[in-house]
C-alpha cells in the first residue's frame, strides 16, 4: 500500500518529483547528477566501478548509500554475456535499492550510435549509411529494434543519435553523422529518435552542438561557425529531433563555440533549449565534458567552479563517472558559493525522468533473466541487410562492368577485402571494445567481402591477394596484386578504411585526417591495377569519403558503401552481382582533389567555383548522386496554377516516375529550394523535401511535394528567422547538380518572423498511377 506521494503513481510526476525533493538531504539531491562507470562481471555476481575512469576515489558502496544518478556502460565495456550482464546489472540495481534511504534505481545508459553497442549485438550500418537510404521508416524500424534489445537486458538510456551535420570532409567522427544536409540528417535523426523512444528508451541527441564545425577538422578543435551558419545548418537537426521525435534528452558538446564552452554556455543549454524550445528533459554532459571546463578549456580553477558552470548552464548530469558533481559540490553549496536551487533543479529533471520511466514506483524492480538473450535476431540481421543493401551507392558505371558477370575471373584486390572489421564503424562493439580483447569471438558473425562473393558467386572463379595494409608504406605486394589482376577478367580493388578511436584507426572519433587521399598506398595499389588494362571495380568501404579525381574515366566501376554493418558483406556483393539493385545516395559529396578543400554543397556564390580562385570545389560526385540497374522516367510535371503566394503561403508540385527497366529499383526525388536574392547570403540550394519511390519493372507513381513558405525560412541580420518576400525556385532532382525540372514562385507580402510552431519538413504523398 502506497505510504507516500511520490511512491503514488496515481498521481502527476511534478508532485511526486516536488514530494520525493522536499524529503531529499542536500546529499541525496546531489547522488541523483552523476553516473558511475561500470563493467558488469563475466560471472553474473556483480558491477564494480569502471577502473580506468578518471582518478576519483570512491567506494562503491558507501557511494551508493545516498542513491545513485546513472550506471554507465555496463555493457560497453568488456566482451559480457549478454543474460549474465542483465544479472549482474540487475542485481547492481538492487544493491542501489537496498542501500539507498529511498531505494531509487539508476537509469542505465548505453551507446547505440550503429546498434547496441554490446558483445554480441547486432553491428547495423553506421549512420553515414542511414543517410544514403534516404529512408526513414527503415532507420525508424532498426531503431526500434535497438531499444528493444537495450529495453530486455535493463538499459533506460541510449546515447545516440549524432545529428551533427558534417562540415569537413576530413573529421575523423564523419562517419558517425548522417550527411552534410540539416535536411536529410534532420529527418533521417529524428526518425531514429521515433524508434528508439517507441521502445521506451530515452533517446539522447548529440553533440549539442556545433561540434562538427570544428576548426580545420580536428576533433574538439574550436568553431568558428558563424551566427547564420549555426542557426540554420547546425541547429534544426536537433530542433526537429525534439519537436518531432520526442528525445528525452541532449548531450552537450566538447567544443566551444566563439570562446565559450558548450558545458558552460547558458544561451544554449537554457535559453535555447529550454526557454525557446520548450525542452523538459535531461541535459547530460559528454563523457569528463564538465571537468574538461578546467582541463582543457581552462574556464575553471577547480573542478567546483566547473561544477558551477555546468550547473548554471544547464547541465543535469554528469557522465560517465562522478569527478565534479560530488563532495566538494556538496561542500560548496553549504558555504553558499554554489546555489542549491541549481542542484534542486536539476535533480528534480533528473527525478521527472525516473519517473516518466517508472523507476520511482513502489513495485518497481529489476528483472533477473533466467535464460540466454538473443541481441543479434534474425528479425536483427534482415533490418541489417536491408538498410545494408540500401545504403550501398553505385557511384559510376560507365561501360557497364557491373553487374559481374557469373563465370567471371575475378581478381579480388585490396586491405578490405578479407577483413570482418572493414564493416563496422568505430562504435561497433567488435570496433570499439573487441580490438582490446583478441582472444574473445567477435560475438557476431560478420562475413568479409571476400567470403560473401565466393558465396554469391559459386561459378565465378575468384582469386584474392591483399596487395597492401590499410594505413602503411610497404608496397611489396604491388605485384602479386597486377599479376592476379591480369590473369582477370575484371579487378575488384576493395579500398578504405579501418574505424578506430583516436589514432587506432583511418576513420572515426580522434582519427582526423590532413587530406582526402585514400589512406596509406592504397592509390598507389590502384593506380597499378588501373595500369594493367583489366577493367577495375572499386569498391571503397570507408567512414568518408575520399578524392578520387585522380582515377575519372579511368574505371570501370565505382562503389560505395560506408561502413554497412555486419550485413555489409552479403549486400556489397549483391550489388557486384546484380541480385540487388544498386538505389543509395551520396550523404555527403565525394571530392574531385583531396587537397584543403572542407568543401559541402551547401555554400552560397562564392563558395562554388568562379574565376577569382584557381581551386574548384565542384565535387566529382556530388550530394543526392546514385545509380542504379534499371531506368526512370520522369514526367508530367506539375505545379499549381498560382506564381505567386504570401509569405505565409504554400504551393504543391508534382510529377510521375515510372520505372522503365526490366528489374525492380527504388529512385529518389529530391526536392532543392533555390533562393536568387535575400538580404544575406544563402546556400545556392539546399534540400527541403525528398522522396523514396519502390519501382517495380513498369510501375509507375506520382509524388506531389507541398511546399510551405516557412521551409524558406533563414536567419537574418538582426537574428531573427524570417520569411522574406522576392523571387524562389523549387527544383526537382536526382541530386543537387541534377535538376530535371523546375517552379518559379514569388512570395509577397511582409517579411515575417517566426516562432516555434513554424513547419520544419515538406510533406510528400504518392500514389498510383495506372
Amino acid at each position: 500500500m502506497t505510504t507516500v506521494p511520490w511512491r503514488d503513481s496515481a498521481l502527476p510526476a511534478a508532485a511526486r518529483v516536488d514530494d520525493l525533493l522536499s524529503r531529499m538531504t542536500l546529499e541525496e539531491k546531489t547522488a541523483q547528477l552523476y553516473g558511475v562507470w561500470v563493467g558488469a562481471a563475466t560471472d553474473g555476481n556483480g558491477v564494480a566501478p569502471h577502473q580506468q575512469a578518471m582518478n576519483t576515489d570512491y567506494d562503491w558502496d558507501e557511494l551508493i548509500t545516498l542513491g545513485l544518478g546513472q550506471l554507465t556502460r555496463s555493457f560497453g565495456t568488456a566482451p559480457v554475456d549478454p543474460a549474465l550482464g542483465a544479472q549482474a546489472l540487475a542485481r547492481a540495481q538492487r544493491r542501489i535499492i537496498e542501500a539507498g534511504r529511498f531505494g531509487i534505481p539508476a537509469i542505465a545508459h548505453e551507446e547505440c550510435l550503429a546498434g547496441f553497442t554490446a558483445w554480441k549485438a547486432t553491428a547495423y550500418p553506421v549512420p553515414l549509411a542511414w543517410g544514403a537510404t534516404f529512408d526513414p521508416a527503415l532507420v525508424e524500424e532498426m531503431a526500434a529494434r535497438i531499444g528493444r534489445d537495450l529495453r530486455s537486458v535493463g538499459v533506460h538510456q541510449g546515447l545516440a543519435p549524432v545529428l551533427d551535420v558534417v562540415r569537413d570532409l576530413r573529421w575523423g567522427r564523419v562517419e558517425e553523422t548522417i550527411g552534410e544536409d540539416p535536411y536529410l540528417v534532420g529527418t533521417i535523426g529524428t526518425a531514429y529518435v521515433r524508434g528508439l523512444e517507441s521502445a521506451g528508451i530515452v533517446a539522447t541527441l548529440k553533440h549539442f552542438a556545433g561540434y562538427a564545425s570544428s576548426a580545420g577538422a580536428r576533433n574538439l578543435a574550436p568553431v568558428r561557425a558563424g551566427t547564420r551558419e549555426f542557426a540554420d545548418i547546425t541547429l534544426p537537426p536537433f530542433e526537429m529531433a525534439l519537436r518531432e521525435g520526442g528525445a528525452r534528452s541532449v548531450m552537450a558538446a566538447y567544443t566551444e563555440t566563439d570562446g565559450v564552452p558548450a558545458s558552460a554556455d547558458t544561451r544554449l543549454l537554457t535559453d535555447l533549449l529550454r526557454e525557446q524550445w520548450g525542452f523538459t528533459g535531461t541535459v547530460v554532459s559528454d563523457y569528463f565534458g564538465i571537468d574538461f571546463l578546467q582541463t582543457l578549456h581552462r574556464v575553471a580553477d577547480s573542478t567546483v567552479e566547473s561544477a558551477r558552470l555546468a550547473l548554471d548552464a544547464g547541465i543535469d548530469v554528469e557522465l560517465p563517472t562522478l569527478k565534479c558533481y560530488g563532495k566538494d559540490l556538496v561542500a560548496a553549496v553549504r558555504e553558499g558559493t554554489i546555489p542549491e536551487s541549481l542542484v534542486d533543479r536539476a535533480a528534480r529533471r533528473v527525478l521527472l525522468q525516473k519517473c516518466e520511466l517508472g523507476l520511482l514506483d513502489e513495485d518497481w524492480s529489476p528483472d533477473i533473466p533466467t535464460e540466454s538473450i538473443d541481441l543479434d535476431s534474425a528479425g536483427n540481421r534482415a533490418v541489417a541487410r536491408r538498410l545494408a543493401e540500401e545504403s550501398v551507392v553505385l557511384l559510376s558505371n560507365p561501360g557497364g562492368v557491373l553487374p559481374l558477370s557469373p563465370d567471371a575471373r575475378i581478381a579480388v584486390v585490396g586491405p578490405r577485402a578479407a577483413d570482418a572489421l572493414a564493416m563496422l564503424g568505430c562504435y561497433s562493439f567488435p570496433s570499439h571494445v573487441g580490438t582490446q580483447h583478441p582472444e574473445v569471438p567477435m560475438g557476431v558473425e560478420i562475413p568479409t567481402l571476400l567470403e560473401a562473393l565466393r558465396t554469391e558467386m559459386p561459378d565465378a572463379k575468384v582469386t584474392f591477394t591483399e596487395g597492401c595494409d590499410v594505413s602503411g608504406p610497404d608496397t611489396s605486394g604491388f605485384a602479386e596484386a597486377v599479376a592476379r589482376a591480369r590473369e582477370a577478367d575484371v579487378c575488384v580493388a576493395v579500398l578504405g578504411d579501418r574505424s578506430g578511436l583516436f589514432g587506432r584507426g583511418t576513420s572515426g572519433e580522434g582519427c582526423d585526417v590532413a587530406d582526402l587521399n585514400l589512406p596509406g598506398v592504397q592509390g598507389e595499389l590502384l593506380d597499378a591495377l588501373v595500369a594493367t588494362g583489366v577493367p577495375v571495380v572499386l569498391v571503397l568501404l570507408t567512414g568518408r569519403p575520399y578524392a578520387l579525381g585522380r582515377w575519372e574515366g579511368r574505371l570501370g566501376a565505382v562503389v560505395q558503401a560506408f561502413f554497412p554493418g555486419e550485413e555489409g558483406g552479403p549486400a556489397v556483393a549483391g550489388v557486384l552481382s546484380g541480385r540487388v539493385n544498386p538505389s543509395g545516395r551520396l550523404p555527403v559529396s565525394v571530392p574531385r582533389e583531396p587537397g584543403g578543400q572542407p568543401w559541402t554543397y551547401l555554400q552560397p556564390p562564392l563558395g562554388l567555383a568562379g574565376e577569382v580562385s584557381s581551386l574548384d570545389p565542384t565535387p566529382l560526385y556530388p550530394f543526392g548522386h546514385g545509380l542504379s540497374y534499371t531506368a526512370f522516367e520522369w514526367s508530367d510535371f506539375r505545379g499549381d496554377e498560382v506564381t505567386e503566394i504570401g509569405t505565409d503561403g504554400s504551393y504543391a508540385l508534382s510529377l510521375t516516375v515510372r520505372n522503365a527497366g526490366d528489374r525492380a529499383g527504388a529512385e529518389v526525388v529530391q526536392l532543392y529550394l533555390h533562393d536568387p536574392v535575400a538580404s544575406v547570403t544563402r546556400p545556392d540550394m539546399r534540400l527541403i523535401g525528398y522522396e523514396r519511390l519502390e519501382l517495380a519493372p513498369g510501375e509507375s507513381r506520382r509524388v506531389t511535394f507541398r511546399f510551405h513558405a516557412d521551409l524558406s525560412a533563414f536567419t537574418d541580420r538582426e537574428g531573427r528567422r524570417v520569411v522574406e518576400p522576392g523571387a524562389l525556385e523549387l527544383r526537382l532532382a536526382a541530386s543537387s547538380a541534377d535538376v530535371r525540372h523546375t517552379a518559379r514562385l514569388t512570395l509577397t507580402g511582409p517579411v515575417r518572423e517566426l516562432g516555434q510552431d513554424r513547419r520544419l519538413r515538406c510533406e510528400t504523398e504518392t500514389a498510383a498511377v495506372n
